[in-house]
């Protein structure tokens, strides 16, 4: 004979036979070596034993021993991957096992420092202050009473899903160690419950850092677009989506209620309402100038250029929850026709309505309702909500003493820097984080940025509050 078929996987051990060739199953690996003395292989396998006829009898050396265990012959390339695979899985396990001891470590952390037996106490407390008989005499401090008690069942509610969340992978870890195999799927299932309980608990521990009157409140974000002609306005566009996506990922209800097209492209300005718990205490260190240094489109000769965008943010008040009374005379309320994609009264009824301040300064601009009498509550709405803010970083008695806040959207004004060339850098300027992933940042992944500067104010009120 001219050659012999070698089964693949036999190829990984030695194995002694005669000269003689017995034809292989097709389904195996194959390939072909010369026959010679010196080379005398014969494949062995289970699947060969009904080709045994008389037409087809080994002729066996007797100067050879013959070696096919039944080792041997189960030996195939699927259960060399199976192998490897299960091998994989393991240190998976081991991974996922180190994973759920530090996530549990953690979890018992938090629920310590956030005094489980005392907010039960104040659940007591707020509980039987609201079944009392004379509960709603007072209307304003039931209220506020009513959003106490929620905040602290919510509190606790979320410390005892931690606590469950953390059983739960915990006992999938037991039942892994004391089956034969793993479960794949069981792996997976483990590995995605403790990816978002981590986020969550780094979500809880930013509340943990937010003690403002408002910061429990949504977010109202204004973005205009400053020096840099065309440059700014695409850059101001390019916040308005990065913020939006970033309330997209919170699960925060938005709107844009206010945006004005630029000439070219991009926006001259936008506003957009985050409805959502939290929103503006993520949101507040978002005030400022955003710089962005880029190559630019816009460009002919496609020169580097350096542009900037003010972003303001104020609270989402319920009217009922402000407590200002602005005087009439301190007010300067103008009409415009609201500009548009068409409608009935776009472009034809004076709707919009601008309101300023006349001791502060300050303006807003409502153009989203379809009348004016709508857009006049709630300019004045968001004209109050600014004020209240102004008034409590200033710490000013008096809406009358505040001087202005306005944001500059200029040279040396800005909170954060945006490099797109020669090198990707976002680099919060205040807290000094950094990170060369723009991509992603730009798709709202603020949260680093967010914590960030939380810890960082939380730093500079701490040590203020020392040397006072």
């Amino acid at each position: 004979m001219e050659g012999a078929v070698l089964s693949h996987s036999l190829l990984q051990r030695p194995l002694y036979a005669s000269t003689t060739v017995v034809p292989a199953s097709p389904k195996s690996a194959r390939i072909k070596l010369p026959l010679s003395p010196q080379n005398p292989i014969i494949s062995c396998h289970h699947h060969l034993h009904p080709l045994l006829s008389s037409s087809h009898r080994p002729i066996t050396a007797p100067s050879l021993p013959v070696r096919c265990s039944s080792t041997v012959m189960s030996a195939t390339p699927e259960a060399g991957v199976s192998a490897e695979t299960s091998e994989w899985a393991m240190q998976d396990f081991y991974t996922l096992r180190r994973d759920v001891e530090t996530t549990s470590q953690r979890v018992e952390e938090i629920r310590a420092s956030a005094g489980l037996k005392q907010l039960k106490e104040d659940l007591a407390n707020l509980e039987t202050a609201s079944a009392d008989s004379s509960f709603w005499d007072d209307r304003a401090k039931a209220q506020q009473t009513l959003m106490a008690l929620t905040d602290v069942k919510d509190k606790i509610q979320l410390l005892s899903e931690f606590k469950s969340q953390v059983e739960d992978v915990e006992t999938i870890v037991m039942l892994t160690e004391e089956m034969d195999s793993t479960d794949k799927g069981l792996l997976e299932e483990a590995s995605s419950i403790i990816r978002e309980l981590n986020k969550a608990l780094d979500r809880f521990e930013l509340t943990q850092l937010l003690s403002g009157p408002y910061d429990k409140e949504g977010a109202v974000i204004s973005i205009t677009a400053g020096a840099g002609g065309t440059d700014a306005q695409d850059w101001a566009d390019m916040l308005l989506r990065m913020y939006v996506r970033w309330g997209e990922k919170q699960r925060y209800k938005i709107k844009v209620v206010e945006k004005s097209m630029g000439e070219e492209a991009g926006i001259k300005s936008a506003t957009i309402e985050l409805e959502g718990r939290y929103a503006y205490g993520y949101l507040s260190g978002e005030k400022g100038t955003h710089r962005i240094v880029r190559v630019s489109p816009f460009n002919a000769k496609g020169l580097r250029q350096t542009s900037f965008s003010g972003v303001e943010v104020m609270p989402l008040l319920p009217e009922e929850s402000m407590d200002v009374e602005i005087p009439e005379e301190d007010l300067d309320i103008s009409f415009t026709r609201a500009g548009g994609k068409g409608g009935q009264n776009v472009n034809k009824v004076e709707t919009a309505v601008r309101i300023t301040h006349i001791p502060t300064g300050v303006a807003v601009r409502c153009t989203e309702e379809r009348s004016q009498l709508a857009n006049k509550i709630k300019a004045l709405s968001r004209l109050k909500a600014k004020l209240l803010v102004i008034t409590m970083e200033q710490r000013a008695s008096e809406i009358k003493q505040i001087r202005g806040d306005a944001v500059k959207a200029d040279w040396g004004q800005q909170i954060r820097n945006y490099v797109f060339h020669p090198y990707k850098l976002v680099k919060d300027v205040r807290s000094g984080y950094e990170t060369s992933d723009i991509a992603s940042v730009m798709d709202g992944e603020l949260d680093p940025f967010i914590k960030a500067y939380l810890r960082y104010k939380y730093s500079i009120s701490m040590s203020t509050g020392g040397a006072e």
